[in-house]
């Protein structure tokens, strides 16, 4: 009988480790010692007479051996590492409040048809008067040209390319690309979407680009521009704790910054929103309820002195404006949700918000009830922005149609954004709301259509001085003004 091929796939590469990695599909690859056939990975102790291998406490995804654990604890690349001077622990989550354990409730699907009904009727009272239907801005750029031509990109790569070029089209548009200025990625993963950016502004002079990823990421594309005048910094850190006041990149360059994101998935939008406008590089000016300490006269005889070191810290970033892709309003968080007061004002609390949070996911799930065929929902889409959101309830399945529950999840979206939108305003910015991905092509309608729900583009560009900040009654007719 013909021997396996030793391919690593059928039998195990000479001089390799013989354990079979059923996640992968194959045999592991990791090279043994003279007379094993197991690595130290995957070596039991007890079967072949080796030290005792043990799970690393601080990650148990690898282990180690036990009796070496103490000098492999200094070593960990899990260990906690010093924390950078950009680091400042919770600066953009938001406050805590005491509406935040009522987040704590049941399921939707728990509730009961009356309790549905009545969240529907706020739902409906809260965004009566703002514009529910958002023009269509698809555009491109030549600086894709050439990748969205080429034939070898698949069906993903080509999606995520004619959503880069819209993206791109807009911000030329709205006059964001141009010289002397940063753009700050936030969610950058491999960093595509500035490597775009960049290619897009050659003729451009004294254009920089941060990266802010809190995952170590492989492959990553910046490395490509590591010769280019431009400079990449990246930096690995939740949006959650990162102060731009205390970047030294930006400290030193002092440019206009312009705020991208094209896979900020639920709260981590308004990490960054926050992180853009309201942040503080201060540890001292974040939410505190503690009353300030009475001076003693010696105090403010040395103050003077004591503030005189202060001038290193008064830089200030200017935000010239932002384009973010907005999707997966199923993971927002009411701490983090940035849009608290435009739902207070509506007479909405922490608990509808925790509803409407979850019933966005109706948008899409509404059809997915009307056909499961996974011709209209490929694997690969469903992997990349996954549902987590609450199912459809039994108590609305009778006599609610699949349509009527999609249009519940589009209203749930569509308050969470246009909360995010007034935050916008608050700050002195002119925003816009619109979708920016097609809803074209054979047997793709409904992918894009998902897209299109869950990835609409919210962009804004600092007000002139002398202007009114508007309010939020303003905010209805902001589409149709603005296009």
């Amino acid at each position: 009988m013909e021997e396996p091929l030793a391919d690593g796939v059928s039998a195990p590469l000479p001089g390799r480790c013989r354990f079979y990695v059923v996640k992968k599909k194959r045999f592991c690859k990791m090279i043994v010692g003279r007379g094993k056939t197991l690595c130290g990975e995957h070596a039991e102790g007890d079967q072949e007479g080796q030290r005792r291998r043990i799970p690393c406490p601080l990650d148990p995804k690898h282990t180690v051996f036990e009796d070496n654990l103490a000098k492999h604890l200094k070593k960990c690349n899990s260990r906690e590492k010093p924390k950078p001077v950009y680091y400042i622990q919770d600066i953009n989550a938001g406050p805590q409040d005491n509406e935040d354990p009522l987040l704590n409730e049941v399921p939707i699907a728990d509730h009961s048809k009356k309790q549905l009904e009545l969240l529907i009727e706020k739902l409906k009272k809260a965004v009566n008067g703002l514009t529910s239907v958002h023009k269509e801005r698809i555009l491109s750029h030549p600086a894709l040209d050439d990748a969205l031509g080429d034939p070898k990109n698949g069906d993903s790569a080509f999606k995520h390319l004619k959503q880069q070029a819209s993206l791109l089209g807009n911000m030329h548009t709205l006059g964001l690309l141009g010289s002397d200025r940063c753009f700050v990625e936030f969610g950058a993963g491999k960093g595509k979407l500035s490597h775009w950016l960049h290619v897009a502004m050659q003729a451009y002079q004294n254009v920089h680009f941060l990266l802010v990823e809190r995952c170590s990421t492989r492959f990553k594309v910046d490395g490509k521009h590591r010769n280019a005048d431009s400079i990449f910094e990246r930096l690995q850190v939740d949006i959650q704790h990162l102060s731009l006041r205390k970047v030294p990149f930006l400290r030193e360059k002092k440019l206009p910054l312009v705020g991208v994101g094209k896979h900020l998935c639920g709260a981590a939008t308004d990490l960054a929103l926050r992180c853009l406008l309201d942040s503080s590089g201060k540890e001292g000016t974040r939410e505190s309820h503690q009353p300030p300490r009475k001076r003693a006269k010696q105090d403010c005889e040395t103050e003077p002195q004591a503030t005189a070191p202060e001038t290193d810290v008064e830089w200030e970033p200017v935000v010239s404006g932002l384009a973010i892709a907005l999707c997966c309003h199923h993971r927002c968080e009411w701490r983090h949700y940035v849009g608290k007061e435009f739902f207070r004002e509506r007479g909405l609390s922490a608990t509808e918000f925790a509803a409407y949070q979850r019933m966005s996911s109706w948008a899409t799930c509404g059809l997915k009830r009307a056909s499961t065929s996974k011709e209209h929902f490929p694997e690969e889409e469903s992997k990349e922005h996954e549902q987590e959101g609450e199912s459809v309830p039994n108590s609305l399945e009778e006599g609610v149609s699949a349509d009527e529950r999609q249009h519940v999840g589009r209203l749930c979206k569509l308050l969470i954004d246009y909360g995010r939108a007034d935050f916008l305003h608050r700050h002195g910015f002119t925003s816009n709301l619109q979708h920016y991905t097609s809803t074209d092509g054979p047997n793709q309608q409904k992918l894009f259509q998902r897209r299109e729900l869950n990835c609409t583009d919210i962009t804004g560009w600092k007000q002139q001085a002398g202007q009114r900040c508007p309010s939020a009654e303003d905010i209805a007719p902001l589409t149709e003004t603005l296009m």
